[in-house]
């Protein structure tokens, strides 16, 4: 065993043999780039997952902090699709049960979407985030800190804390500088990733990755703990003021299965002479196109909805993502192409009309 480089009270991790190794990563996987060479070009960083001793937590021990910076350029958005916006919908319902007359701060609170949608639902609600670009006044625009002297009765934290290179730490800022309160964290969900084998959805930008009881150990009272979004994610309502230090004694090892890179091995051998395209130009279609790419099977093209993203190119693996009409003119019927969230399966069925053979790369 070692000292990890990333801080967590400077404690021993379980093995020198990583969960997970990749090499080679954009540091951003949501920032999309204007030329084919500017994305070959784009900062890269190497992925070291492992287990904190301590802690339990499972994280990427060759981040470097200092190669991310979010800004307006940064494009995380998904509420383009209705799936998606279903699923705040609910987030939303479950945060009125919890959250119902009190303020609230959500800290990462992107471009304002589920902002805005809180606050057509009645809610008292401030935002802070750096990759902000609109024109809210109660939006700050920064990293939160607690200098801001920004507070509520209730913090939101969506898919924040897994970008986060010291969570606890954070955690205990956000509990000292808001006095308490509740606070809801989403995040994506690592035994989902590791149940369907979704080698793309491990990330560079994502240093974290929770398991359930994670997220709930860390708190003496939790109101709420839910499996959202089809099992991606998880999302929980718990007690500011009662954190606590997570201990793996309490949530136990985690290990990928052995099988977690056999869909990758498949898909290269399948599509190595055969064309295909990917539907979801963000970080899912990001990281599969590249290490596809490596392997001699990359897509043609990567589709989406978002006109922020048309026309633009990915990082590391610079496929260009295109709009579905641009598509219908690059792709043959019958072409395969494969959905990188079967959440959205249905809705893009709907609007293609079975002019491709649609898969579910995540089933």
């Amino acid at each position: 065993m070692r000292t990890s480089s990333i801080g967590y009270w400077e404690s021993k991790v379980l093995s020198e043999t990583p969960l997970f190794a990749g090499h080679g990563y954009p540091v951003l996987q949501n920032r999309v780039y204007e030329t084919h060479e500017a994305a070959l070009a784009c900062q890269t960083g190497d992925i070291r997952l492992i287990q904190n001793e301590e802690s339990g937590l499972v994280y990427n021990a060759a981040f470097d902090s200092k190669l991310v910076t979010y800004d307006e350029g940064y494009d995380n958005e998904q509420g383009h699709s209705p799936a998606f916006r279903a699923h705040l919908d609910n987030v939303r319902a479950l945060l009125q049960r919890h959250f119902g007359g009190r303020t609230v701060l959500e800290v990462g609170c992107g471009k304002g979407l589920f902002l805005d949608m809180m606050r057509g639902a009645g809610f008292d609600v401030a935002g802070v985030d750096p990759s902000y670009v609109g024109d809210d006044p109660r939006v700050v625009r920064a990293l939160y800190e607690p200098g801001l002297g920004l507070r509520a009765d209730c913090i939101v934290l969506r898919h924040v804390l897994e970008h986060i290179d010291e969570p606890f730490s954070f955690l205990e800022m956000l509990a000292e500088a808001n006095n308490g309160g509740l606070i809801y964290i989403e995040v994506p969900c690592l035994e989902w990733i590791a149940s369907k084998g979704t080698w793309f959805d491990i990330f560079y930008e994502h240093v974290n990755y929770f398991r359930q009881a994670d997220l709930s150990d860390m708190f003496g009272k939790t109101l709420a703990s839910e499996r959202l979004f089809n099992g991606q994610y998880i999302g929980i309502v718990a007690d500011l003021s009662t954190l606590r230090s997570p201990s793996i004694e309490r949530t136990g090892e985690f290990v990928l299965p052995e099988t977690f890179l056999t869909e990758l091995d498949y898909l290269s051998r399948t599509f190595c002479h055969r064309r295909h395209a990917i539907w979801g130009g963000a970080s899912k279609g990001v990281i599969y196109s590249l290490l596809m790419q490596q392997r001699g099977a990359g897509p043609v093209c990567a589709i989406d909805i978002n006109p922020a993203k048309q026309g633009r190119f990915m990082g590391a693996s610079a496929v260009q993502i295109v709009s579905p009409e641009v598509a219908e003119e690059q792709l043959s019927e019958g072409e395969t192409v494969l959905v990188m969230n079967n959440n959205y399966l249905d809705e893009i069925r709907a609007l293609t009309r079975g002019r491709y053979n649609l898969r579910a790369a995540d089933q």
